[in-house]
């Protein structure tokens, strides 16, 4: 079963802005390990509820996590309409949780903790957080 493509999701990242560098003489990067999952219903849909298993297209828009942003929101990493079937791991688990539950025609703000994400270690424009445990070099 398939949901229509008019499920939306918008998505702000809970990644670090910055990277740490050892010996380096440039800010730390913002410990960001403790940041919470936590999701926000601006519009409840009416369609078709997104469960696993099922295929969903969403209309997303990524941005690092801010402290200081307005609703956290820093850089702007990417925006794109997206299939996926919901628990296949076809994408990142936040993204997963973010979307199941949604009905078709929702809007949902999703705030994914690096745990949820691609850890320490970022990916692409997504950069490495620093961990609270992390050691200098």
């Amino acid at each position: 079963m398939s949901l229509s493509p008019n499920v939306r999701l918008l998505a702000v990242l809970a990644l670090a802005v910055g990277v740490s560098a050892c010996g380096s003489s440039s800010p730390a990067a913002p410990d960001q390990s403790s940041i919470a999952y936590s999701q926000t219903d601006f519009t409840i849909g009416t369609g078709a509820e997104a469960t696993a298993g099922k295929t969903a297209t969403v209309q997303y828009a990524g941005w690092l996590y801010s402290e200081t942003g307005v609703d956290h929101k820093g850089a702007q990493f990417d925006a794109n309409v997206y299939t996926f079937v919901l628990g296949a791991n076809q994408v990142i688990k936040g993204f997963d949780t973010g979307v199941t539950g949604m009905k078709v025609g929702g809007t949902r703000r999703v705030i994914v903790p690096p745990s949820l994400a691609y850890g320490a270690t970022g990916n692409g424009p997504i950069p490495r957080t620093r961990q609270s445990s992390s050691t200098s070099g």
